[in-house]
This record gives structure tokens, sequence and C-alpha cells, in this order.
């Protein structure tokens, strides 16, 4: 069983690697976030793997990440193999900290984690990386994620091979407490004159928060994936004042089809009022 949250495609192809892999089902967090569960509750099997992929918001897991962490419940949890992939466009903090610490709160253990260098989406801050970099990255991916399969599969612990980058105290102990709270500010994304009210930035929306009506309009949640941004196909959607001549990325390997069928499969657990309870 492996829990992802992707925006821009990254973590979402690093997941479907895996489960590739070790014949694991992919869980989108978002999906069960939007429900409005007070608690995520699932079932495992004798055995079963448990994973968590995702990317890291500045130096930290995203908030959304957390949130559903503090309401699973794994039902059979005895002592199985778990494991956290963290995908980064350089280094991660203390993220695989906040992580193991999230989860021991849940009396999981967390055996083994790792981060995996993919293309910098976070255009607020920075570009696109270019596209010699882009594809020097997604090759180098390939192989760690050949060797996360080799770790997981044998179920290797102990095993954390992730990039903290410098002083990653302050990074995820001071900056990303500072970005969680006052980075985040969905009245800055606005649309330029390109916008052709398509939709497709509602479809992408990992919260349910944007709405068209011949232009989008943003309600207060967002965790700031930035996936409306990437994924309008007139890169119509800007964010403050910085991102207008900026590059746009999106993973070459998973397809905007993929990402609009995980919205679909939301709205419709939202519809048959799909709400778990812990007993």
């Amino acid at each position: 069983m492996i829990f992802y949250f992707s925006g821009t495609g990254n973590s979402l192809y690093a997941a479907k690697t895996i489960a590739r892999h070790t014949g694991e089902e992919l869980i989108s967090i978002s999906t069960a976030e939007s429900t409005g569960a007070t608690c995520h509750e699932y079932t495992l099997k004798d055995n079963e793997l448990v994973g968590f992929v995702h990317p890291i918001h500045s130096w930290g897991p995203p908030k959304i990440v957390l949130d559903f962490i503090e309401k699973l419940k794994l039902n059979n949890y005895l002592g199985n193999y778990v494991f956290s992939i963290v995908t980064c466009g350089g280094s991660i903090g203390n993220t695989m900290k906040v992580m193991n610490d999230c989860l021991r709160k849940k009396d999981i253990h967390l055996n083994s984690g790792f981060s995996i260098k993919m293309p910098n989406n976070f255009i607020i801050m920075g570009d696109v990386d270019s596209k010699e970099v882009q594809n020097k990255k997604l090759a180098e991916a390939e192989g760690t994620l050949k060797y996360i399969n080799h770790v997981i599969e044998r179920r290797i612990t102990g095993e954390f091979k992730v990039d903290k980058g410098t002083l990653p105290w302050l990074l995820t102990g001071i900056i990303n407490p500072m970005f969680n709270k006052k980075a985040i500010d969905t009245t800055k994304f606005y649309v330029n004159n390109q916008c052709t009210g398509c939709g497709t930035c509602e479809k992408v929306c990992n919260c349910n928060n944007i709405q068209v009506d011949g232009k989008p309009q943003w309600g207060p949640r967002c965790t700031l994936c930035l996936a409306c941004v990437h994924y309008c196909p007139a890169k119509a959607i800007q964010y403050g004042k910085g991102t207008e001549k900026k590059g746009r990325y999106t993973n070459p390997n998973i397809s905007i089809n993929e990402i609009t069928r995980e919205l679909a499969e939301r709205a419709e657990s939202n519809l048959n009022n799909f709400f778990t309870s812990c007993k």
C-alpha cells in the first residue's frame, strides 16, 4: 500500500515505479483528504509494504501529508515494512525526521527513507531547470528508483539515503514553519489575458479549491503545489509578480489524464458521501 501526494507528477511517477515493481496498491492522499474524513482507515494484508511518497514544500513534508498521517489508522499493522520517499529539486533538510516523528505518534515504525532529485517546479523561488538539467535528473532518478526497489524488496532496515543539504535544522526547523504560516496566500493567484477558461486548473487542483466560471477563482484551501500553474496550457496562471516570465514543468512520464482521473475519482467519492470514521 503506497500513499502518495503529487503536484506536477514527479512523486506520482516515483510512486508508480515502486508500485509496478512491488505490486502494491496506490492511494492518493489528496483524494482521501478531500472526503472530509476524520479518520483514514485501511486494513493491511499480512506482510504488506507501506510506503509514503511525496515532494517537499520548503524543506518539509506538505501539510496535507502530515494531516493525512494524523488521521491514519492501519488495521493489522504488525511491524510491516514502512518506507518513505521524498522527491525534491535539491535537498530535503530534516524532512525524514519530521516524517519519522509523525509516524511514531501513530505507533508506526519507519524502516527506510530516500530522497530523489527531480526537476524543479517551485517557480515562486527560482525557475525551472534547463532541459539538459531536467533530463539529467530524470535519468539519475531511474537509477535511484532501482536502488530503492532493491532495498524495499529485501526489506532492508535502517537504510536512509537522503540529501539533507546544509544546515538542515535551519531549513526544516525555522524556514519551513514560516512557509506554512505565511507563504501560502491564494489571493496571489491570478490569470492574464491568455486564459481561455478551459478548466484545466480546476481539474488538476489537489484541494478542489478552484472553480472556473469564465475565469478561475481560487478559494482559501491550497498546498501551493502549483499544479494549476504548471498544467495551464496557455501559461496564463500566475502567482504574485515573479512567475510570468518563468518556465513551466510537468513530469514527462505522467499524462494529464492520470492527474485528472484522480480528480474524477475524488469527485465521485465526495458525491457518494464517502466518509470514513474510526471506531
